[in-house]
Formats: C-alpha cells, structure tokens, sequence
C-alpha cells in the first residue's frame, strides 16, 4: 500500500526532473541582457576556460561597448583554397578573434571559398540550421542535403541565390565551374554550430574506428579502408 507520504515524495521529484530535460535541452540561451559583448582578454578567457564550459564568453561591461564590437572585416578576405584536400576553405566568425558583439546571440557566419571545381564534402552542423548565399560563382554552386528518409534535396544556386540546411542534415556544396572559383555567405544559428565531415568521421578518427566496422558499414576491403585513410591524409 502507497502512503501519503510517497506521494508527496514523488512529486518534487517529477518537478525536478521536467526541470531538469527543460534545461539540459537549451541550446544558445536567450540572453537576459541587451548583448554580451565578448571579454577577450587572456587573463577573462584562461579563467573561464579553467573553470566551467558555458555557450559564450564573459561579457565586458556594457557601460564600454563599442561599434566596433559588432563588425568585423574579416569575411571580407578571400582566402586560395586550391591546395587543401577537398578545394575549399572556411573562414568563420569567433567572438574571441573577430565579432566580440556576436558572443551569446546565438549565430556565427562563414565565408567558403571554393577553388575551381572544388567542394565542401558531406558534412554535418549538430547544432545549428544554415543558410547559405552564393556571393559569386561563374558556373554556379551545386548544393544538398539528405534528410532521415534518405530523401535527396539539391539545387543549382547562382550569384545571389540561397538555400538553407536544416539542423543536423548531412549536405554538401559544389562549385561547378572548373575554370574560376566561387565565394559562399553561410549564416548559422548558433555561436557553436560545430561541423562533422563524414569522410573523417569514417576513416580518420583518433583512434581510428575498428576495421572490421568500417569494412561491414561499407561494404569494403581492408585494403579498400587503408587506401581511402592514406588519400585522406592518413598514414
């Protein structure tokens, strides 16, 4: 028989527990403030990081902000991209290097540079959605994204056209043209939105994944596993 007082019991327990999946679930939090404009001095930024982890940095006092805290210049600077792996590189927004003013309003931008026929390989963004906007492309940028149902969505893009990625969906992006490069805005909805490249995710992780695993997942040989590692890189 259940007494009144397991009763009791049990309900600041539940309350508790809703409490606790309401927070654990957030992401990006809402500021409770105007802005927190990033305090990237070494001493405010070795501190924090020795103590907790939290989505942004300290906040400087708001009485000192400045213009100059929410703008950077720093997506303004092509980047050659022709010598990497896949022909492609990233430059993003941190508020600890290049946008103080973005630190806690949760979202981040890119700029991808790609090198003539180059390409983002599929890749995922766990915690954020992403929109992205062709600046310039001679021939044009193939973008995609497969969804859980292994539906296929992709578009040609030209100069001026976007597409957007939802949160998690593995997709890719392709520059066409193999004689010019092409230049891509991304905005993202997070500060953090992390970014999971499948091709290392499967043969370059540290310690590499079991062989056996990475053979019976796609049906491959041993050598096949070693050939791919050694093209990515790998020893």
């Amino acid at each position: 028989m259940t007494s009144t007082t397991d009763h009791v019991t049990r309900i600041p327990r539940a309350i508790l527990a809703l409490i606790f999946l309401s927070i654990v679930s957030k992401c990006d939090p809402d500021l409770l403030t105007d802005y927190c404009v990033a305090d990237t001095t070494p001493t405010s930024a070795a501190a924090a990081a020795a103590t907790f982890h939290f989505n942004g940095l300290p906040c400087i006092d708001p009485a000192t902000a400045r213009a100059d805290h929410f703008a950077t210049s720093a997506l303004s600077r092509p980047t050659d991209p022709s010598a990497t792996l896949f022909g492609f590189n990233v430059t993003l927004t941190n508020p600890a290097t290049s946008l103080p003013g973005a630190n806690a309003q949760g979202l981040a931008m890119a700029r991808v540079d790609l090198a003539p026929g180059g390409m983002v390989p599929l890749h995922s963004h766990p915690r954020a959605s992403e929109v992205a906007l062709v600046l310039s492309a001679g021939g044009g940028v193939l973008v995609g994204f497969a969804d859980t149902s292994y539906r296929l969505y992709t578009q040609l893009l030209r100069a001026g056209e976007a597409f957007v990625f939802p949160q998690g969906m593995v997709h890719f992006m392709r520059n066409l043209d193999t004689a010019a490069p092409a230049v891509v805005l991304s905005g993202l909805n997070s500060q953090s939105p992390g970014a999971q490249l499948l091709p290392f995710s499967a043969f370059r992780t540290e310690p590499p994944l079991p062989e056996e695993v990475v053979k019976k997942t796609f049906k491959i040989t041993g050598q096949d596993v070693q050939r791919i590692q050694r093209s990515l890189g790998g020893s």
